[in-house]
């Protein structure tokens, strides 16, 4: 796209309210339609973006932030220069702030979930747009200044949950579930996280940060530094760290947001004065649907990987089970209840099952002889980088072109929804939720 078609794109885009309060970016880059931008917070999650944004053409990192400067900080400095993205590498994401205003549009925040607040909220009132891991916040009250800082200066603010842009959950949101119905009334959800036992993440003294350094910006040791998922004032534990991107799908499938949540679980593997947070949660929300109540599970553990990942949708007609790992994502259909599927294969909106299985007859009488359902593919399949669709949608409502899919008042419905859960679990009893909880 030239200059004057940019343009025109982007006037267009205004005036047809894509993209409420986005402007295009800087005019100096208008010729090239180049994004400038930042990275604040290069630990694990961080170069994980990095690597995904390294995909995106005319994306340019010109800054990098990090406290940990022995460890992230160099080596993803290192990394965007080796990689062609020359830049300036800063420990104070104010620092940045002040030396690079002007010289970038936009920042991606991967900073330990307490931070977020601080940090979005400032880079917006810069007049930078933002993209900001999940969780939002740790706590619902900085997440609620977020939202009204996107809305008082009209910078963007998209949260990580990725899913949002995955093609394959937007396929099964948009053809399978909304338009074409297949599974019929949906009655029950049911989603897991399950991790293998992990110890603490440890590193040798020298690369340690210096004590003062690690107090400056919130944090009582190194252990705590490497760790602070576990730590509760840090992050939320392995509900949020994990369980939000799949209770976030929940929410948006299901289209509603939840009456109520029953919570069991407790620190029972690890030690607690070192894992502040539950290593084992399982949740039981209930929704109100329009076609009526809803029941859905999640567990999260951290002591056994089986099964891993997934989310199922079960409806009177059929369960479709998803996951953001490529090799899981079928529907089945409802042999007893669901008309015949042909049409469905036929017009491309499924994959046939290899072998149809036989129908049940009059003699098998024993339900435990009944054969499995019928196993549909999905036509559509996920060849980027988990959070590629992610940010390819941020940039894109950067220059003016799409909205957001996660933007800032469905990350907070989120994050009302998932650190509901902790408190139930100290609750010990149902939380209910108010229609007015999910107003920021």
């Amino acid at each position: 796209m030239d200059r004057r078609d940019f343009l025109i794109a982007t006037t267009a885009a205004a005036g047809a309210s894509l993209v409420s309060g986005a402007t295009p970016i800087s005019a100096a880059n208008l010729a090239s339609n180049e994004v400038r931008v930042a990275l604040i917070g290069a630990g694990a999650q961080g170069q994980v973006l990095l690597d995904a944004a390294f995909q995106i053409p005319n994306i340019r990192f010109a800054a990098v932030c990090d406290i940990w400067t022995e460890y992230n900080q160099h080596r993803v400095a290192r990394l965007m220069s080796d990689s062609g993205h020359p830049n300036h590498a800063y420990v104070d994401y104010k620092e940045l702030l002040d030396k690079e205003k002007g010289k970038i549009d936009a920042v991606l925040i991967a900073t330990p979930d307490f931070w977020h607040a601080e940090i979005a909220i400032a880079c917006m009132k810069a007049g930078l747009e933002v993209y900001c891991e999940k969780e939002m916040s740790n706590n619902l009250a900085d997440a609620r200044r977020m939202v009204q800082t996107a809305k008082e200066t009209g910078r963007l603010l998209q949260i990580g949950h990725q899913r949002r842009s995955n093609p394959r959950y937007l396929y099964c949101y948009e053809k399978l579930i909304s338009e074409a119905k297949l599974l019929g009334r949906i009655t029950v959800v049911n989603g897991q996280w399950n991790r293998a036992k992990r110890d603490f993440v440890t590193m040798p003294e020298r690369y340690a940060i210096k004590p003062d350094v690690l107090e400056k910006y919130g944090f009582r040791s190194m252990q705590q530094f490497l760790n602070w998922r576990w730590y509760r004032g840090l992050g939320g534990g392995p509900i949020v760290d994990l369980g939000s991107h799949q209770i976030d799908v929940f929410n948006w499938f299901l289209n509603a947001r939840p009456k109520g949540v029953t919570a069991s679980g407790g620190t029972d593997y690890y030690s607690k004065a070192t894992h502040e947070w539950y290593d084992t949660v399982m949740a039981v929300y209930d929704f109100a649907t329009a076609a009526g109540t809803v029941r859905a599970f999640y567990q999260t553990l951290t002591t056994n990987g089986f099964g891993g990942y997934y989310e199922v949708f079960m409806g009177d007609q059929g369960a479709l089970e998803l996951s953001e790992s490529a090799g899981r994502g079928s529907v089945y259909r409802d042999t007893a209840n669901a008309p015949d599927w042909k049409s469905f294969v036929k017009d491309g909106l499924l994959v046939a099952p290899k072998e149809e299985p036989k129908a049940a007859t009059a003699a098998v009488l024993d339900v435990r002889e009944t054969a499995p359902p019928p196993s549909y593919g999905l036509p559509v399949e996920m060849k980027k980088k988990y959070h590629q669709p992610h940010l390819e949608n941020f940039f894109g409502a950067v220059r003016g072109r799409n909205k957001l899919n996660c933007p800032a008042e469905i990350g907070y419905e989120t994050a009302v929804t998932v650190l509901k859960v902790n408190e139930a679990v100290d609750a010990q009893k149902r939380l209910e939720f108010k229609p007015e909880d999910f107003e920021a």
